[in-house]
């Protein structure tokens, strides 16, 4: 009897530990994923991806725009 529950605890510790790696491994994945996401982004609201003038230059002049002048 206490050879069986022996058996079990190991083999629970065991799946613990495989799982514990892969765990990990998901969360370096999701992490460089929003981490390149997060790039891509800033470099396409700086106007750095697409050469056409920063994103915040043209809010800029829009908002200008909207402003009344006496």
């Amino acid at each position: 009897m206490i050879d069986r529950i022996v058996v079990w605890a190991l083999t629970l510790k065991a799946q613990a530990s495989e799982e514990r790696g892969q765990d990990i491994m998901e969360y370096a994945i999701l992490t460089g994923t929003i981490a390149v996401a997060l790039a891509a982004g800033l470099l396409l609201f700086t106007g750095q991806l697409t050469g056409d003038g920063s994103f915040f230059d043209r809010l800029g002049d829009f908002m200008g725009k909207l402003v009344p002048t006496s």
